[in-house]
């Protein structure tokens, strides 16, 4: 009996990489491509229209990365699964997404093989994590460290930061999230007094640092 066809939302800005998807994925007969995009919100609004069953997102994209888009994708299509394609490594990273509800992780510098076992994972809602990253959360659960993630701030204010980041000013921001410019300030205050930070520049430092935007 055949597999039931599983429709794919891509959401990678560098246009390279996405071709280089499309091309692996076309080679899957039970896999449909029904969007493509370069940045987290248009993702997140092809979603709507497109009702995919699996995301394969990058992590660093503008105007909203991987891990806030996995968290609005997950509230708009509970049953979406969530497969993270990254060159991003990093133990806090890896576990952000995990708490997320990214169900694989795959970096870039992976074997396609890897990437295939990955899709084909979480089209069986099964977990998959490459094998480095297996490695490095098995080594962080092992220190039993507390991980406290960028995430200290609230959702709203990781998506308000990513935007200061990227250089849109308050007004910009308030009618990206449909909010006022006075509950964008009290975010940006909110986030700012939680980081321990006091300018914008430092703002910016903090957000490159934990890969909310691209150096």
């Amino acid at each position: 009996m055949s597999r039931p066809i599983k429709k794919v939302l891509i959401a990678e800005d560098h246009n390279i990489v996405r071709r280089g998807l499309r091309t692996l994925l076309d080679t899957n007969p039970n896999l449909e491509i029904v969007a493509e995009t370069a940045n987290g919100r248009e993702a997140l609004e092809a979603a709507r229209t497109t009702n995919p069953d699996i995301a394969i997102l990058d992590y660093s994209m503008p105007e909203l990365n991987g891990l806030d888009l996995t968290i609005e994708l997950r509230k708009l299509l509970p049953g979406i699964e969530v497969l993270m394609y990254t060159m991003h490594e990093s133990e806090d990273t890896v576990l952000q997404a995990f708490q997320a509800g990214v169900r694989a992780y795959v970096l870039k510098s992976d074997s396609e093989r890897s990437l295939l076992a990955g899709i084909d994972a979480i089209a069986s809602h099964r977990t998959y994590f490459s094998g480095t990253i297996c490695e490095a959360l098995l080594a962080d659960f092992m220190r039993n460290k507390a991980k406290t993630a960028p995430s200290a701030l609230t959702h709203r204010e990781h998506e308000v930061v990513q935007l200061i980041a990227e250089g849109k000013l308050n007004k910009q921001v308030g009618h990206i999230l449909g909010i006022s410019i006075k509950t964008v300030e009290t975010h940006r205050a909110s986030a700012m007094q939680k980081l321990n930070i006091s300018s914008s520049a430092e703002l910016i430092r903090y957000a490159v640092r934990n890969k909310m935007v691209e150096a």
